[in-house]
């Protein structure tokens, strides 16, 4: 269900909507898309991963327009994205052919190809940069020269394709196989959602939903509802190529098939330690995953997408982040801002009925005698 604002007085409206448009200018200052779509990453990861579109530019126009809410710009995007057709269906991305630009594991301080540490706050000190305050174009290029040069010489012979830390654990025998599931996947931007949910469709609302939502729910896990300390086993952020089928081949053969661009993801392999009864009794400590995969570099968001994935595969009801129900209908971003927000809306003839309810119940209190 989808809630939006109810029409009112047209000119009241009108009013309300010019008050807004100053609001945005009231400075005198146009803030350009092109450097929303430089300098607000972040926020443009966050907005694209949670409306299931991937084009920066159009996250940066919705950020523009909803004066920097990320919620409004999910809500315009979303909106965007449902006027699109679908002219093709790509082929299954792989995400062992990222071109990794960011990767680390918090398992093994060795990995095959090195910790590569990328682009990240983790390392910094969380202490405002009031330098950025005065900075300037010609700063920002005399800095990026400097910088390329470096960057070129120091890969110049690296591809930035990597193997899977996992891989290495399921050589072992530690982890089982993902067997390879080829039934289509259920899309619930066309469908409406139906429990017990299809992993394709859990998958595919945890990348959707809000980032705080997710987030806060998968620290309520952490914090005891269901599940012991996870580990990260692979923390992953770069290119995957998308290709597809040429539409005039049914074939589909590998040669057939065009390749369309690169989109960024952050894809995060979660290592989960259970206790398994075995035969008479006896108890055995085996390593599960979780996973999962956002738009752009959204690290927070994958990791807690694969927290919840991996407590929502347990289905115990009784604890609300095992419960696909409760946690799947509450992390939606526009269906929760909706429907908070509409209490904002007129509520006039049902809140009339309350009062008149909470007045005879004051009269029959007062005087249990008198006829209300």
């Amino acid at each position: 269900m989808g809630y939006v604002a109810v029409k009112g007085g047209t000119r009241a409206i009108e009013e309300s909507l010019k008050r807004m448009q100053f609001e945005r200018l009231r400075l005198g200052k146009v803030l350009n898309v092109d450097a929303i779509e430089a300098g607000m990453r972040g926020l443009i990861d966050q907005v694209m991963s949670e409306s299931s579109m991937y084009s920066e530019q159009l996250a940066a126009l919705a950020i523009k327009q909803a004066e920097g809410n990320p919620e409004e710009a999910v809500f315009l995007l979303r909106a965007y994205r449902s006027t699109l057709p679908r002219k093709h269906y790509s082929r299954t991305v792989a995400p062992e052919e990222m071109r990794v630009d960011r990767r680390i594991s918090a398992s093994f301080k060795d990995i095959p190809g090195g910790q590569i540490l990328g682009a990240s706050a983790d390392y910094s000190h969380r202490l405002l940069d009031f330098d950025l305050m005065d900075e300037t174009e010609d700063q920002v290029a005399e800095w990026l020269e400097s910088y390329q040069l470096i960057d070129r010489n120091e890969m110049e012979d690296l591809d930035g394709r990597l193997p899977k830390v996992l891989d290495y654990l399921r050589k072992e025998g530690l982890i089982t196989d993902c067997p390879i599931d080829n039934t289509e996947p259920d899309d619930v931007t066309r469908t409406s959602l139906t429990f017990p949910a299809s992993r394709s469709e859990k998958l595919q609302i945890l990348t959707r939903g809000q980032t705080g939502a997710v987030t806060s729910l998968a620290y309520a896990v952490i914090r005891g509802y269901g599940m012991v300390h996870p580990t990260v086993g692979e923390l992953r952020v770069g290119d995957i190529p998308v290709y597809i089928d040429t539409p005039l081949d049914s074939s589909h053969e590998e040669e057939e098939s065009y390749y369309i661009g690169d989109i960024k993801v952050t894809e995060v392999e979660m290592l989960v330690p259970v206790t398994v009864e075995k035969e008479n009794g006896r108890k055995e400590l085996q390593l599960e995953f979780g996973y999962g995969l956002c738009y752009g570099q959204n690290e927070t968001k994958a990791i807690a997408m694969s927290i919840l994935d991996k407590s929502l595969e347990k289905g115990d009801k009784l604890i609300p982040t095992q419960n696909e129900e409760f946690v799947l209908f509450h992390i939606d971003s526009v269906e929760s801002t909706g429907f908070i927000s509409h209490l904002k809306m007129p509520h006039y003839v049902t809140f009339q009925a309350k009062l008149n309810d909470v007045r005879k119940t004051r009269k029959r209190s007062a005087d249990p005698n008198q006829e209300v």
